[in-house]
């Protein structure tokens, strides 16, 4: 469907909060009117296969992907912390060199390896917050992290004095009680539950500061399992999201929306496999609390809808819960892995507070396809050390509606 006839359509019925009953209305309607789709577009393969098609009901034991620090890792942890600070340079200085783990980095790449190839996710357990300063923990997070990528995505970027500064850390906390709470448009800010979605960039960490009273269990789930099932049960969905799909520009006057597709086909070469890569965000598409999505830009068709429910529905289906502890840190190939997080309680003293890098490592790193180079070179094309910085208090930060 081209988008002069989208334009003359309304939004469907379709909020950020998934609608079972309404998904299965749908898509009845829509499997009934896509009967003739009966073949897999341009060369998309019939089936994924290798460790990064997995079910939550794969994994028995936590143990199968936790990486458990002992005392002599946090012993090293610390020395390298001191050895840093005695550097006195900027948190943006913080890389292999200057945060050294002589016993620990040979573990932590190999566990980078398997982001790429294995499973495509790892939890690192036993980080003691608790006995740093913020400043300390976030540079102890990004050191230990620069092992697994070497190259910090910028999240967020402003001009100060002429002077550009790139935010590469955000924290991910609930500010609704906070006098920021009416320019929240991302459910990271809120309680709320968040549904299924993938971040910018190839691996996305979180560090737990802390956890909430009640709730907020981190989900996983593999987005080459949900691309099987969509393959051998729905073609015409695997289209559908083929196809090119309108992204919000969130009142930029000179894009009011851009096209690109959130399905992704890269054939195997001889230095790489065949991989499928999936990105996207709901609240993009049907908007979040006071980022609604724009009026006046082409809105999403019916089939594209029932497209975002099944992506989330069936990776609900095959996801994984995983206990996120304070001072673990999460690590996910956000090009082969779906992530949400389940509503929570706060209470004094047991605040969910997360801090979240984006990554790359350049050796192992996937082929970016060419409709993504521009979102990822805003990321990590020619980041320097001196452009970034890292806020040390909660801030909603401003590239929120890109991702």
């Amino acid at each position: 469907m081209s988008l002069t006839q989208t334009q003359t359509q309304t939004q469907p019925d379709i909020s950020y909060h998934p609608d079972f009953q309404k998904y299965l209305l749908r898509s009845e309607r829509i499997r009934s009117q896509n009967k003739s789709v009966s073949k897999l577009p341009g060369s998309f393969p019939n089936q994924l296969k290798g460790e990064l098609v997995w079910e939550g009901k794969d994994y028995t034991d936590e143990s199968q992907w936790t990486l458990v620090l002992t005392d002599n890792h946090l012993q090293e942890i610390d020395a390298a912390l001191k050895h840093f600070k005695s550097l006195n340079k900027s948190i943006g200085s913080v890389n292999q060199q200057t945060f050294p783990l002589p016993t620990l980095s040979p573990i932590l790449h190999q566990h980078a390896k398997e982001l790429q190839s294995g499973r495509g996710f790892f939890v690192l357990r036993g980080l003691r917050p608790d006995d740093y300063a913020i400043d300390e923990n976030i540079i102890i997070y990004a050191g230990v992290s620069s092992y697994i990528g070497s190259v910090r995505g910028r999240q967020d970027s402003k001009l100060v004095d002429k002077t550009k500064q790139s935010s590469m850390l955000n924290h991910i906390k609930d500010l609704s009680q906070t006098s920021v709470a009416g320019n929240i448009g991302a459910p990271a800010y809120t309680t709320d539950k968040q549904v299924f979605h993938t971040d910018a960039g190839d691996i996305v960490s979180l560090f737990s500061l802390n956890v909430a009273a009640k709730g907020g269990e981190s989900k996983l789930a593999s987005s080459w399992r949900v691309y099987n099932e969509l393959a051998r049960t729905r073609p015409d969905i695997i289209k559908t999201l083929s196809e090119e799909w309108v992204f919000d520009g969130y009142g930029n006057p000179d894009k009011p929306y851009t096209t690109k597709p959130l399905l992704y086909h890269t054939p195997a070469t001889e230095a790489s496999p065949e991989r499928v890569i999936i990105q996207y965000a709901r609240r993009g598409f049907t908007g979040f609390l006071n980022l609604p999505r724009t009026l006046g830009i082409p809105p999403i068709t019916e089939a594209q809808a029932e497209a975002l429910d099944a992506l989330h529905f069936l990776a609900e289906k095959f996801s994984l819960t995983l206990d996120f502890q304070k001072g673990d840190v999460q690590y996910v190939n956000n090009l082969s892995i779906f992530h949400a997080r389940d509503g929570f309680t706060d209470e004094p003293g047991k605040e969910r507070h997360l801090l979240r890098l984006w990554l790359r490592d350049p050796e192992l790193a996937w082929n970016t396809p060419e409709q993504l180079k521009p979102r990822w070179d805003e990321l990590y094309k020619d980041v320097t050390e001196e452009e970034q910085v890292f806020p040390f208090e909660p801030r909603i930060r401003g590239g929120a509606g890109k991702a």
